[in-house]
This record gives structure tokens, C-alpha cells and sequence, in this order.
């Protein structure tokens, strides 16, 4: 699977890389009760944080609100799951955005 490292003030340092996903593909088995949410600027992207140790593991995205983008480096490890990881350039998110509206989308 590729991955995405992006380049914002925000991403850069938490140190998130993105697995963006859609809908269906995302399911939280355990601790919703300690999951808080966070919204700023546009009020899109739906941030969520542990309440207990504040680690943001996974978030609606505003380039894709039909999907979930997922921080490769909280999961636990899967033997044979390798990911790709390329760069995208959150620094200027408008102008590249679009380019990953697909990844929530289903495969045919």
C-alpha cells in the first residue's frame, strides 16, 4: 500500500503518515469512549485525539470526507503488510489536494 508523508507544519511534526482509506475500510474496535474531536478552519476535516494520552491516530481529512486517513506509525504491526511511502507536499495543500481524492474511493 502506498502511504502518504506529508510535509505540513502539523504532519511534519507528529511525525504522521497517512493511509487514507475509505469509509468501509476503517473500523475502530476499542476505545471510543477515550476518542475526542477537534475541528479548525474550514470545520471539514474532523481531527480526533486520544483523551488519555493526546496521540492523533486517525482523522476525517478534508481532502477526502468520504473516507478516513489512518497514521501508519500507531498500528500495530501485520506480518506482510509493507507500505510505500511517498512524499506530498502539504505546504501547499490547495494546490495538491485533489490528487488524493482517489484514495478514499473504492477499487472497481
Amino acid at each position: 500500500m502506498t502511504v502518504q508523508a506529508c510535509n505540513c507544519s502539523i504532519c511534519a511534526m507528529v511525525g504522521f503518515i497517512h493511509a487514507i482509506v475509505p469509509e468501509r475500510h476503517f473500523r475502530l474496535l476499542q476505545g471510543e469512549g477515550q476518542i475526542t474531536t477537534y475541528a479548525f478552519n474550514t470545520g471539514v476535516a474532523r481531527h480526533t485525539f486520544c483523551k488519555v494520552c493526546g496521540v492523533k491516530s486517525f482523522y476525517r481529512p478534508r481532502s477526502n470526507p468520504d473516507g478516513w486517513s489512518v497514521n501508519v506509525r500507531c498500528l500495530d504491526p501485520v506480518d506482510g503488510m509493507d507500505f510505500e511511502i511517498e512524499p506530498f507536499d502539504g505546504q501547499n495543500w490547495e494546490a495538491h489536494a485533489a490528487g488524493l481524492a482517489h484514495l478514499s474511493k473504492e477499487s472497481p
